[in-house]
């Protein structure tokens, strides 16, 4: 925000210009009298210059009431008479009191008295309008300046007719009082509202808060209550088109800070695909504090439509918002400017949507996503496992990722992804530590475990398995915006998580030669998802949907429920482990057995296959270090699944998408 424009010098120095010029110009008369000795208005008096004529009390009480008419009309507007004398009230800015000659009639003295009030409030009101004319003091207390203004124009015309009839001889004091009664209440509530305005040095929607307050408070007169409402109006206009730019624009036209929607330029749209922890969605566009409390209720809504209006217009797309009974006017009671914020969203949101789905094809995109980081079909998997499996079986810091990215590219060409256009967008990664470990470093999982014993469990699980491609590949997606908003770097961290875990058991399976069912949890929430995404009204809607699928596939995964996962890891590696022992044992059985058969295999029937391996199932079996090796697979599996069991019934009561996994496996346990 640009710093506001200083007040010109000369705005300032000279005193014609400023609602003071009386003042300092009987200041410096004064003190050119005495002599050039310096003057303080504190201690003028018309006892001070009385030197040169009578005092009014020794005139006859008619004459003294033409005099102090006289003179009561000059203070009505702030000037000093020849009677009535102006004191400032020390440390008090635009303070002052007016007094009168003692001498005076003691009547006169009493209702003299009553009307100073109301020549009091005039130079508090006057002296708040000049100074909140000034540019730093920003629109909305320029626009209220100018209100007071002319409410002071008007009250100014009201004394100059009551000086008409002094003139014509057709006012008393008491008339004179009759007459002031009118704008008594109405100049005094004005005079009460700048005072708390100054004490507090309010502007922009504390100002407004402020009017509304007081206006509030008058309940019980009506034409103050009018007054205050509509200097509220016009002060409110000037934020009414910074809230009009912003909600059909997008726009924030701040010159002075007073908006309550505040800009952070630092934020950059590119960071959404590059850091987890990225803000920009909430922060780039944010609420301050001082919101207007007339806007308080839909405060959130009108912050998310100039967002939306901003994400269409970093796209290209410029949209018109039509403006036909649109126009923010006023907040009155009608809550006709509800209706027009409401109308500006719906369009708003509509029309991102809209372009999110139909140009950028969000539901496509999120189907790609489906397809490939969740394996729903897996053939080029498989093709790919295949293909590079010399490659995965390496320590991670050995793996060339520019070799599995053309692995995985032969892989997708060859099968039936090669007819789907998002399979170039994917992206091969290796990542340095184990899935625990990468889970213990993400923080707002809502993870059911400490970082510390994921840790603890990671250092475990590594001394019983070296970590190899196996257990770090994954893959990640070229990822543009706008749809970045939906599939963040953290959204697609989540999906990486998923990958990985599905990955490594898809490994397991094809090691133990059976499926891995963990989809059919996938599946449903899919499709759930997927209808949810058809009647969405905002993308913000798609967020949250969106991130409701992740986090309920990350938690029915087991990935938030690290304790299970750990069990599951351990069981995992044990299958492997097992697997590689049968694949180093069984040749050498089958070594040793076709020593003793036939060297003719080459024209060997199926049958005959078939034979062969039975002969060879039934050396193995009769193999003692084969037997050995497998009761004590046996018994390291059953352990583990012991050791999960009561863990898994325990938690199934707090969780129930784990009762169904735990009735398998206690069903099991039971029959056995």
């Amino acid at each position: 925000m640009d710093p506001a424009p200083a007040t010109p010098r000369w705005n300032l120095e000279r005193p014609y210009l400023i609602g003071r010029f009386h003042h300092e110009a009987k200041a410096a008369a004064a003190a050119q009298a005495l002599g050039s000795k310096p003057f303080s208005l504190d201690s003028f008096s018309r006892g001070a210059g009385a030197s040169t004529g009578s005092v009014i009390g020794s005139y006859a009480v008619s004459v003294q009431e033409l005099l102090v008419i006289d003179d009561l009309l000059s203070a009505l507007v702030g000037i000093e008479g020849r009677y009535i004398s102006i004191k400032r009230v020390r440390l008090k800015e635009g303070y002052v009191v007016f007094q009168i000659d003692s001498s005076m009639d003691l009547a006169l003295q009493e209702l003299t008295r009553r009307i100073f009030p109301l020549c009091e409030d005039y130079v508090l009101v006057s002296q708040f309008v000049e100074s909140r004319s000034h540019f730093k003091n920003g629109l909305v207390n320029h626009a209220l300046a100018a209100a007071l203004r002319a409410f002071l124009l008007d009250y100014q015309a009201m004394v100059a007719q009551l000086e008409h009839q002094f003139r014509l001889g057709r006012l008393s004091v008491q008339g004179l009082w009759f007459f002031c009664q009118r704008m008594m209440s109405s100049l005094n509530a004005l005079a009460v509202l700048v005072e708390k305005a100054t004490s507090n040095n309010t502007s922009g929607s504390a100002t407004l808060n402020l009017l509304q307050s007081q206006a509030k408070a008058m309940g019980g007169d009506s034409a103050v209550r009018s007054l205050l409402e509509k200097m509220t109006e016009y002060a409110s206009a000037a934020y009414l088109r910074m809230l009009e730019r912003w909600v059909y624009e997008g726009v924030i036209d701040d010159p002075y800070g007073e908006f309550f929607i505040a800009e952070n330029k630092s934020l950059q749209k590119e960071s959404l695909t590059q850091d987890y922890d990225a803000k920009y969605w909430q922060q780039r566009y944010s609420l301050k504090e001082g919101i207007p409390s007339f806007l308080t209720n839909v405060a959130a809504m009108i912050l998310t439509t100039g967002k939306y209006l901003n994400v269409m217009r970093e796209c290209g797309h410029n949209v018109q918002v039509s403006l036909e009974n649109s126009k923010l006017m006023s907040f009155g009671s009608n809550h006709q400017y509800l209706e027009c914020i409401k109308s500006a969203y719906d369009f708003a949101s509509g029309e991102l949507l809209t372009l999110m789905k139909d140009k950028y094809d969000l539901i496509g995109k999120l189907r790609s996503l489906k397809r490939y980081l969740l394996l729903d079909q897996g053939d080029f998997l498989v093709h790919f496992m295949d293909i590079a499996r010399e490659e995965l079986t390496k320590k991670p810091e050995e793996i060339s990722a520019e070799k599995l990215q053309s692995l995985l590219d032969i892989a997708l060409r060859s099968t039936a992804a090669a007819s789907d256009p998002t399979h170039e967008e994917l992206i091969c990664c290796v990542e340095r530590s184990s899935l625990l470990k990468k889970l213990a470093t993400l923080k707002d999982l809502d993870c059911a475990c400490p970082a510390d014993k994921l840790a603890a469990a990671d250092v475990d699980q590594s001394m019983q398995l070296s970590i190899t491609g196996l257990e770090t590949f994954c893959l990640s997606n070229k990822v543009q915006w706008p749809l970045s908003l939906v599939i963040s770097r953290k959204a697609l961290t989540k999906y990486q998580l998923i990958f990985r875990l599905l990955f490594h058991c898809k490994h397991v399976s094809r090691q133990l030669c059976a499926a891995w069912q963990i989809q059919r949890v996938l599946e449903p929430n899919w499709h759930l998802m997927h209808d949810r995404l058809q009647t969405a009204r905002s993308i913000d809607e798609v967020i949250q949907i969106h991130d409701f699928f992740l986090q309920k596939c990350l938690k029915e995964c087991l990935l938030l429920s690290p304790e299970l996962l750990v069990k599951v890891e351990k069981l995992k590696a044990l299958c492997l482990q097992y697997a590689t022992s049968i694949q180093l044992l069984m040749p050498s059985i089958d070594v040793a057995n076709s020593e003793n058969t036939s060297k003719a295999g080459k024209s060997r029937s199926r049958a005959n296959k078939s034979q062969e391996r039975d002969q060879q199932l039934k050396l193995a079996s009769e193999n003692v270090v084969m037997s050995e090796s497998i009761l004590k697979f046996e018994a390291a599996f059953n352990s583990e699944l012991q050791s999960l069991a009561p863990t898994l019934s325990n938690s199934s009561h707090a969780e129930p998408y784990l009762t169904h996994l735990a009735q398998c496996i206690l069903g099991v346990r039971v029959d056995q």
